[in-house]
C-alpha cells in the first residue's frame, strides 16, 4: 500500500484555505524595511489576499487539506 502523503509545513505555515477551497495570503514586503514606503502602499498591503487559481493546484497538493 503506497505511503500517505505529507503535508508541507512550509505551505502550511504561509497559506490558509477558505470554505469554498480557494488560497489566502499575506502579502510580500511588510517583515521589515517599511520605512522607505509611502504610507499608501503600506495601508494596502495590510490584510490578506486571495492567492490566483492557476498557482493554487500545486499548493493544494502539498497543503493536503490542511491548513491551520
Amino acid at each position: 500500500m503506497m505511503p500517505k502523503m505529507k503535508t508541507h509545513k512550509g505551505t502550511k505555515k504561509r497559506f490558509r484555505m477558505t470554505g469554498t477551497g480557494k488560497l489566502k495570503h499575506r502579502h510580500c514586503g511588510t517583515s521589515h524595511l517599511a520605512n522607505r514606503m509611502s504610507h499608501k502602499r503600506k495601508r494596502n498591503l495590510r490584510g490578506t489576499t486571495v492567492l490566483a487559481e492557476a498557482e493554487s493546484v500545486a499548493l493544494r497538493e502539498a497543503l493536503a487539506t490542511y491548513s491551520y
